[in-house]
């Protein structure tokens, strides 16, 4: 798209080409020339980096799931590094597209090395200096260095982190009653490369991570038996109970420093917040309301949790916080039906589920995006950086998992077998 525009040029009594006639210095001498400026949509040019085929369709589709436009179409030349760019980078400068990302990969003692830039093109600059990742020479690890490289590019133009080489577990449900079969799967944030971490014969519930992106804990109900949580690492090996108390165990929640785990269960009574470690033990009972109290969820910080609480009346569930420090309960929420509370990575908002509409609040309360109807009674949560969140839904009758951004980048779905429920993002640094 191009768009014209009229320049000015006054040239002053100072410039070379006036000096040869005295009697042009006495007024400057205005020119106006119509000429054409582009206006540019793309805000990064992206060169399939030299020698691959495995992480640069990866990274241009990680990057233009964002606000970024990105493209790799019709550029001028197909530079793998900032020093071929020396003598065209004019030719760069004049597409009007800020920032230029260009590398390469090469062979070292059987690993894939990848070097790559991003490059100010208004300046010429390399922002921070050449980067390189080595990756072992399979497809999952270099499907990984793939998403840390998304990240990076995104974080050196953005200033924030990506959230691309975070993981998403979520629950695959296939048939009903006794023959219901259920399935806690783990997918990258792309939605590809969804593995099967544990299958059971019955349901699993509310799957969480720990903030290091090795384990997650989550419930199982097995038919005529209690919910029990397990926590399990995501890299194998079998699952450890937590919880072997005749009550309803449900909804897990890490501590910031993965050390405890918050949990509901109703096997003193009427379902109360408990505290206890990581490893196992004995819990500590935090709440202890005559009403139900569920659905804990730790803020970041670690000083304050959330909560859903029916202390207001029969099916009037409201969130609340309470403060380790002081005791104190406060309500959160202002809306008349709030539930399934998780705080996004800074503590500044919560994603939770307002009647059955999956929506946003700021940390007072004050709804600041409504996500619509999904049909799953289940709230959203949140990407790493916070710019995006993953939610179920049902759509013709088909689970589908919804991965929308909430600063204008594309959102996108994948559809599984059965309902798909839970859908919990992981953080990057596993």
């Amino acid at each position: 798209m191009h768009t014209h525009k009229k320049l000015f040029l006054s040239l002053l009594g100072s410039a070379t080409a006036l000096l040869a006639s005295p009697s042009l210095l006495a007024a400057p001498v205005v020119l106006e020339l119509d000429y054409e400026i582009p206006v540019q949509k793309n805000q990064v040019a992206f060169v399939p980096f030299a020698g691959d085929s495995v992480l640069s369709p990866i990274i241009l589709n990680n990057l233009s799931k964002t606000e970024l436009t990105v493209t790799s179409q019709n550029l001028p030349q197909q530079p793998r590094s900032s020093s071929e760019l020396a003598g065209t980078l004019p030719v760069w400068q004049s597409m009007g597209i800020p920032y230029l990302v260009v590398g390469s990969t090469r062979s070292n003692r059987g690993k894939i090395v990848t070097d790559y830039e991003v490059i100010d093109v208004k300046s010429g600059r390399v922002i921070e200096g050449k980067q390189s990742l080595t990756a072992d020479n399979n497809k999952e690890s270099m499907r990984y260095a793939g998403h840390v490289i998304s990240d990076k590019v995104y974080e050196l133009i953005t200033g924030i982190p990506g959230d691309f080489s975070g993981r998403i577990a979520y629950i695959e449900e296939t048939g009903v009653g006794k023959e219901k079969v259920s399935r806690l799967k783990v997918m990258d944030a792309d939605g590809e490369n969804a593995k099967t971490i544990t299958e059971v014969a019955g349901s699993i519930f509310s799957p969480t991570w720990s903030p290091d992106g090795n384990r997650i804990a989550y419930s199982v109900q097995r038919d005529k038996s209690y919910p029990v949580i397990y926590v399990q690492n995501v890299g194998g090996g079998g699952a450890t109970s937590l919880t072997p108390f005749a009550g309803n165990n449900l909804s897990p929640s890490f501590s910031p420093d993965g050390s405890k785990i918050l949990f509901s269960s109703s096997f003193e009574g009427s379902a109360d917040i408990y505290e206890m470690s990581a490893s196992g033990g004995q819990p500590r009972k935090i709440t202890s309301w005559p009403s139900s109290e569920v659905q804990p969820s730790y803020a970041p910080d670690g000083k304050s949790f959330v909560f859903v609480s029916d202390r207001a009346g029969f099916n009037k569930p409201q969130i609340y916080r309470y403060e380790f420090g002081s005791g104190r309960t406060t309500k959160v929420s202002n809306s008349g039906y709030a539930t399934s509370p998780q705080f996004n990575s800074d503590g500044s908002q919560i994603a939770f589920l307002s009647g059955r509409s999956a929506a946003i609040m700021n940390s007072s309360g004050a709804v600041t995006a409504n996500l619509g109807n999904t049909g799953i009674d289940e709230a959203p949560s949140f990407s790493p950086n916070g710019k995006r969140v993953v939610y179920a839904s049902k759509q013709g009758g088909k689970g589908v998992l919804t991965i929308k951004s909430l600063n204008g980048g594309e959102s996108f779905g994948k559809s599984g077998q059965g309902v798909i429920r839970s859908p919990v993002w992981s953080s990057g640094s596993q």
